[in-house]
């Protein structure tokens, strides 16, 4: 081997890494977001769809389930489910299910599915019925403040 086709062999080595690691980079910041989940199961069973089109938390069945980001999520009915499945995004909760009102004071907590919010098509969960009132103060400012906490947040352990 010569000199020239020795380097040109290590800068096609080095191309192949660069873009493997690239790879992984990418790869790495596409993870999924957690998700608050109580034995593996989002918003401790309930339907997320039914928020948005019963106006009020329905109890989901294992018989209707969807597994998405890792964990289990239940639906009243198949419709719901595929529903869901169809565009998670629209249905699930922001800040992966975790308390809104925490997430916007730089913490995260666990939520009850009766103290919820829906503000411009997006679900909100709070810790407890009390928290939501406080979360209620002020929502513009609070997922103003939440967005910016999020993901990060979640390194806070």
């Amino acid at each position: 081997m010569t000199m020239s086709s020795g380097r040109s062999l290590a800068f096609a080595i080095a191309l192949v890494l660069v873009g493997v690691v690239g790879f992984w980079s990418i790869d790495a910041s596409k993870a999924a977001e957690p998700i608050y989940a109580d034995d593996g199961i989002a918003i401790d069973g309930t339907d997320p769809v039914s928020y948005f089109s019963e106006g009020k938390p329905v109890a989901g069945s294992a018989e209707f389930s969807h597994r998405w980001k890792g964990v289990d999520w239940h639906f009243s009915s198949a419709e719901n489910r595929d529903r869901f499945a169809a565009d998670p995004d629209a249905f699930a909760p922001r800040y992966g299910g975790y308390c809104a009102w925490a997430v916007a004071n730089g913490y995260t907590a666990s939520t009850v599915p009766e103290a919820w919010h829906i503000e411009d098509g997006k679900l909100y969960l709070n810790y407890s019925l009390g928290v939501r009132g406080k979360w209620r103060q002020d929502i513009p400012g609070n997922i103003e403040k939440a967005d910016g906490n999020w993901p990060q947040v979640l390194d806070k352990g």
